[in-house]
């Protein structure tokens, strides 16, 4: 039985470098084509340094701390890749603002109302109720 593990020196090395630039391990998983169960697996048993969460304790998300590419590069990029710049948590209103496929897009990212996706303002635009008209 042959061992085909996807985890050559080159990947290894390239695990290291984005685990050490601060890239979410979701993010590290697409780029070298893994799950994020198996870079957050290899990372501990190589001994890396532990994360903080991404959920701070007191339940607002923290900045993320990726490297956004510059505009001027972003149109050589594809959209796939300009996407995983985009900033989105549960806790903050996904309102989109611009053109996905268009440098620039974002999210509104104001704290939501509970049990919706959208701040205030938004979840009046997106819930209308038919008796008000």
């Amino acid at each position: 039985m042959e061992n085909k593990s996807v985890w050559d020196k080159e990947k290894l090395d390239q695990l290291s470098q984005l685990w050490a630039e601060g890239l979410p391990i979701t993010k590290i998983g697409l780029e070298l084509g893994v799950t994020r169960n198996a870079i957050a697996g290899k990372a501990h048993r190589l001994g890396l340094p532990k994360r903080d969460s991404p959920i701070s304790k007191s339940g607002e998300p923290r900045k993320n701390q990726v490297k956004t590419v510059p505009l001027e590069n972003q149109k050589e990029l594809p959209l796939k890749l300009l996407l995983r710049n985009v900033e989105w948590s549960r806790n903050a209103c996904c309102w989109p603002f611009g053109d996905p496929k268009l440098p620039g897009f974002k999210f509104c990212g104001v704290s939501i109302v509970p049990g919706r996706p959208y701040c205030e303002e938004h979840s009046l635009l997106a819930y209308t109720n038919t008796r008000e008209s």
